[in-house]
Formats: structure tokens, C-alpha cells, sequence
């Protein structure tokens, strides 16, 4: 099976799996879109969902942009 070039787009903890599945599968994950990290814990510091996170950690390229509404964003995607 040839490797895919992929953009991931997910959040919650129950994508990480997905997410981890297609990087060891050997797929090409140019990038991956998450939500904006979001102030959690007793100092409401801004912390990055499980996905976000995780991509990180993979050294993958992450986007969080509040919607894909904007014009530029779109083109980002395109690109």
C-alpha cells in the first residue's frame, strides 16, 4: 500500500489513536488542525487538546485556527 499525504483534523483524546495509527502506518501527516488550546486547571493556563499535544510530541506541523471560515485559512489548506 503506497503511502497517503494527509492533513488530520480532530481534538478530543479518542483521536490520538487515529492520529498515532496513521503516523506508524507510515503516511505522510503534512498537517494536522486542532482546537485552539483553551485555559484549563486551577491557573487557567492555556493548555493544547490531546491531539494538538500529541502532534507535538510527533514534531507534526499543528494549526489551530478558531475557524475555517477566514479566507487566509482556507488557503493554508488549500496549500
Amino acid at each position: 500500500m503506497a503511502a497517503l499525504k494527509l492533513i488530520f483534523m480532530g481534538s478530543p483524546d479518542f483521536s490520538v489513536a487515529s492520529l498515532n495509527a496513521l503516523v506508524e502506518a507510515g503516511h505522510e501527516v503534512i498537517c494536522v488542525y486542532a482546537q485552539p488550546p483553551r485555559p484549563a486547571g486551577r491557573g487557567q493556563k492555556e493548555r493544547p487538546c490531546p491531539v494538538h499535544a500529541f502532534a507535538l510530541e510527533k514534531g507534526l506541523e499543528v494549526r489551530t485556527p478558531p475557524s475555517l471560515k477566514d479566507l487566509g485559512e482556507q488557503q493554508a489548506f488549500a496549500d
